[in-house]
């Protein structure tokens, strides 16, 4: 017993190695065909899933990490990534930055600072997708038109727990920390830790 399950640990982790390296690859190359603008130190368990309009710029700095897999991130809900970006929208992450199946909905600008984790299935959007108005969602162009939109903007050094969901019109200040499975609806403050749905104050990092 202990022989197959040497056998099997070993055959594991080397199928493992193997994907890591391939998908990596093939994910540098999915990035390039789609025009992003990629730094240095790219670095991709699994492959994400891209969602671009021609007219929109979706641009990426150093040592940028993403895990796309169950092993990469085994936490649960799994899922790979997700990066959508509109029409003349713009998706723009620093360097130093670490995701792991989260997914990115850019209609109009998300910017994400140097130094900041996002953890597993994490989603940020800067739109409600529809118009609150009933009447308008009964109408695909009014719908449209009267969606609202509003940038979001995560500052550096922030780390964010998993299964979060960041809403529109959000701003996040640095070296703030969102608990895991929190809803962010309003702005944060930099150096203070928020949790909860909807997201509050826990308190402030430099508190004893």
């Amino acid at each position: 017993m202990n022989i197959i399950n040497f056998i099997y640990r070993g055959s594991r982790s080397i199928v493992l190695r193997a994907w890591n390296k391939t998908s990596n690859t093939l994910a540098y190359i999915l990035m390039k065909v789609y025009l992003v603008e990629l730094g240095n130190g790219f670095k991709s368990k699994g492959i994400p899933k891209l969602i671009l309009h021609r007219n929109g710029r979706f641009s990426i700095g150093n040592n940028f990490k993403i895990n796309n897999t169950v092993s990469g991130n085994p936490i649960g809900r799994s899922s790979q990534c997700l990066f959508r970006v509109d029409k003349g929208a713009l998706l723009q992450i620093g360097n130093n930055v670490g995701i792991s199946g989260a997914a990115i909905v850019c209609h109009q600008e998300i910017i994400i600072s140097d130094n900041v984790k996002i953890g597993g299935n994490t989603c940020i959007y800067d739109t409600d997708f529809h118009s609150l108005d009933a009447n308008d969602r009964n109408n695909r162009d009014k719908d449209i038109e009267h969606t609202k939109k509003e940038k979001v903007f995560i500052d550096k050094n922030v780390f964010i727990g998993a299964h979060v969901t960041i809403l529109k019109g959000v701003i996040i200040g640095k070296n703030s920390i969102i608990g895991a499975c929190s809803v962010v609806t309003k702005n944060v403050p930099e150096n203070e830790i928020w949790a909860g749905n909807p997201a509050k104050l826990i308190k402030r990092i430099n508190d004893n």
